[in-house]
């Protein structure tokens, strides 16, 4: 049996319903917060039970009976709470052992580092040395960043017309479907064996080319304005953003700068067997469910 954890997220849910096309629905099992959430995956043959990274009895119950797991990386992923984060997927790891599982993936990203400027890459780099000291096989998932997160970037550029950032670098946007679709593909048929390659789009863009792209898409222009760090985080607080997410939306900024957001890869496009979903076209979705 494959569990995929968090399956009631944006990316484990898809991962599921990619699996749902290459294995039987009697071969999967999920483990989320709220099982009432997943009724619908009940209802289909998947088998659904409550699994908390806060609580390893529920874990172990979740994964009862399995040989694989997905473990999608904890929500909690902000600066004040990289402790608990690295302990929850220790919580994960060792429950997934406890409980028999012979292979474990991890949904980590690239510019994984213990030093990033970006507080999720330290979780994503001490959860990778966790998987390392297990004992298990694992596969850790270099996905490249969420082109959904664009849509926190260019949410207000869409109505003023100006995208107000600080200083950035490109960034390789790849989209929750191809991931999945990669995922569910690796977990299936039990391929690649440690930290993979970077799973990515095909091109890096910065914040320009996103004002330059958003402009074509909507017929009008976009305005790409540079400011500083301080007046972003100034900006930022006047608006009423808790320091917390200032605090990550800054750290992005400073490691695109450094690049860590910029390799693309085609190890993405060879596990689907297909160019991965353009910036383009998950801009043009984005925009139009904005729109809608």
């Amino acid at each position: 049996m494959i569990i995929v954890t968090g399956a009631n997220g944006k990316l484990g849910r898809v991962v599921v319903e990619q699996l749902l096309m290459r294995v039987p629905a009697e071969e999967i099992g999920v483990s989320v917060r709220d099982p009432n959430q997943a009724q619908e995956l009940r209802e289909r043959g998947v088998r659904v039970r409550r699994g908390d990274y806060d609580d390893a009895e529920s874990l172990h119950h979740a994964f009862e009976g399995a040989s694989r797991v997905l473990i999608v990386s904890s929500g909690i992923m902000g600066e004040a709470d990289i402790p608990h984060g690295i302990q929850q997927h220790q919580t994960a790891i060792d429950t997934a052992k406890r409980a028999g599982i012979t292979r474990v993936l991890y949904t980590s990203h690239i510019g994984s580092s213990p030093t990033s400027h970006f507080a999720p890459m330290i979780h994503h780099a001490a959860t990778e040395k966790l998987l390392r000291a297990s004992g298990m096989a694992f596969t850790s998932l270099r996905n490249g960043y969420y082109a959904a997160s664009a849509l926190l970037l260019i949410g207000g550029a869409i109505k003023t017309g100006e995208l107000i950032a600080p200083e950035d670098g490109p960034v390789a946007w790849t989209a929750h479907s191809d991931l999945a679709e990669a995922a569910a593909a690796i977990i299936s048929e039990q391929k690649l064996d440690g930290i993979t390659l970077n799973l990515t789009g095909s091109e890096a863009i910065d914040m320009e080319g996103i004002a330059s792209i958003a402009s074509e898409v909507l017929g009008r222009t976009i305005r790409r304005i540079v400011v500083s760090d301080e007046e972003f985080r100034d900006r930022m607080m006047a608006q009423g953003v808790p320091e917390a997410s200032i605090n990550m939306r800054m750290g992005m900024f400073l490691a695109s700068r450094q690049g860590d957001f910029a390799q693309v890869d085609s190890a993405l496009a060879d596990l689907i067997g297909r160019p991965p979903k353009s910036f383009r076209e998950v801009l043009k979705e984005s925009i139009s469910q904005l729109q809608g």
